[in-house]
């Protein structure tokens, strides 16, 4: 399993640690990540990513892991975010069409 942020892409870093007497020294900064469970209301079933502190703050900030999904770039997503992205998408659509079809 790769050390990366399922929402944001967020991976390992890499640079050099410099001392005082300037010798340098590679290094890698890894990124915090945590497991975490979230219930997707829209879909009624419940998601277990890795995610970067940083991403849980945001998807708290925003107000649930739905609107986190949509705000994020495609590109950072995984392949089960991605997936769920496009099944939600989809439930929002046919809720549209049926919601214009009544009036």
């Amino acid at each position: 399993m790769s050390r990366k942020c399922e929402l944001t892409g967020k991976g390992p870093a890499t640079g050099n640690l410099v001392s005082h007497s300037n010798i340098k020294t590679r290094t890698r900064w890894l990124p915090n990540l945590k497991r975490k469970q979230y219930t997707i209301p829209e879909l009624s079933q419940t998601v277990t990513v890795r995610l970067s502190t940083t991403a849980i703050k945001t998807i708290d900030k925003l107000g649930g892991i739905v609107p986190a999904l949509f705000w994020a770039k495609e590109e950072g997503l995984s392949e089960q975010l991605l997936k769920i992205r496009n099944q939600v998408s989809k439930k929002y659509k046919a809720a549209t069409k049926k919601s214009a079809s009544a009036k």
